[in-house]
């Protein structure tokens, strides 16, 4: 689950990580009240208005400005409000931004200059172990870092028999070029970040720019942060940082009938149960000549109703030309799921798009007899083959 830069913020402030204060705004006049208080709080001279939205690249995409007066908070954060966002994270129509962080100005002058640094903590899939990617050159260019400067990306594995080990942090510290007491700030910050990581079930950290100020004091000025949802119930206030409006409504919708779904940009609607026949499926469209619309898994009670809903959110995609259900029945009698479709289908209409169902495992061949009896435009599989056969033949017809 995605979740707010201010609302990240404040999960790292809770595990001792400094970062940059704001307070976020609904609306110009709370965007002003917030940077009165901020003032007051800081003794900040100017602001940032800073878009809330689940991307990244805001800056880029003008959801990012520095107010210099709280003329300039109203105009900025007026014109910040309501704004289709585009960044290279969003899609070309962007997304709309209902909220704005007023932040305080951390680039202030000091006696030594600022630096930006990229860091993240995340989990390595191949190595199975957490690891820390950092790199001197953060800010909003560290793709590019990435891409042209490789050499500039280092990565800090962590054995998770004795967790974050001081030479560890001692080390992050030295590749980033620092001494003194911006040295032994940044161990802290390294300790604190990894800590909130563990603590909150994340599967990502990741903060860019890290700043070390002018007077050597590190802080977080941006804050992405990925929490795991199947480690939310250990969580129950994180719950209630979901920002439904940030998520794409038809997931949001297949979550209110418990149904994974992942829309993609394919041609050939998937629904299936078990997520590993769902990825099986989706293979077998590839090598078909199609591409999957979407992955989407039904569960293991796939019922009339449960069908009805997952045939609704997948007809909601235009760009789908065919539907292919891929079930398989163990627990569940292939014959209820095949009364399921049939049933979800008349009370659905008209479907204008072909659909094939395969159903494979106990009362196979009752179940096909029932589709084959419907009277329906549904085509019936037994085998994956065929049912991928009737894919390239449906989408070439």
């Amino acid at each position: 689950m995605n979740i707010h830069e201010y609302q990240g913020k404040e999960i790292l402030k809770s595990y001792g990580v400094k970062v940059q204060e704001g307070i976020v705004a609904n609306t110009p006049e709370e965007a002003v009240s917030a940077a009165k208080r901020l003032q007051e709080v800081t003794g900040t001279k100017f602001w940032v208005v800073k878009a809330q939205i689940h991307a990244g690249g805001r800056g880029k995409g003008g959801g990012v400005k520095l107010a210099k007066s709280l003329e300039e908070v109203t105009e900025k954060s007026t014109a910040i409000l309501g704004m289709h966002l585009i960044t290279p994270q969003t899609s070309a129509t962007g997304k709309v931004v209902h909220k704005v962080l007023i932040a305080q100005d951390v680039y202030y002058p000091g006696p030594n200059p600022t630096s930006e640094f990229y860091m993240s903590v995340l989990l390595d899939r191949n190595s199975s172990k957490n690891v820390i990617i950092y790199s001197p050159a953060g800010g909003m260019d560290i793709e590019t870092v990435s891409a042209k400067t490789p050499e500039l990306i280092y990565k800090e594995e962590i054995d998770p028999k004795v967790g974050l080990q001081a030479f560890q942090t001692r080390k992050i510290a030295f590749n980033l070029g620092l001494s003194g007491n911006a040295f032994k700030e940044m161990q802290k910050f390294v300790n604190a970040l990894y800590k909130a990581y563990l603590a909150t079930d994340s599967n990502l950290f990741e903060i860019n720019p890290v700043l070390k100020t002018s007077d050597d004091q590190i802080l977080a000025v941006d804050a992405k942060v990925n929490l795991d949802d199947s480690g939310l119930f250990r969580h129950p206030g994180f719950e209630e940082l979901r920002d439904v409006m940030e998520e794409d409504p038809t997931e949001v919708e297949a979550g209110e009938h418990d149904l994974n779904y992942v829309k993609l940009d394919g041609n050939v609607g998937c629904m299936v149960n078990g997520a590993g026949l769902a990825m099986a499926t989706m293979d077998i469209i590839k090598l078909a000549g199609g591409a999957p619309a979407n992955f989407l898994d039904v569960g293991g009670t796939a019922n009339a109703a449960r069908v009805e809903a997952a045939f609704r959110i997948i007809l909601k995609d235009p760009h789908v030309k065919a539907i292919l259900v891929n079930i398989f029945g163990g627990i569940v009698r292939c014959d209820r799921v095949a009364q399921g479709i049939v049933d979800a289908y008349n009370n659905i209409g008209k479907i204008p798009i072909p659909v094939i169902v395969r159903l494979q495992g106990t009362n196979a061949t009752e179940a096909k007899k029932i589709i084959d009896d419907s009277g329906l435009k549904v085509f019936s599989a037994i085998e994956l083959k065929e049912a991928a056969a009737l894919v390239t033949d449906l989408l070439k017809g």
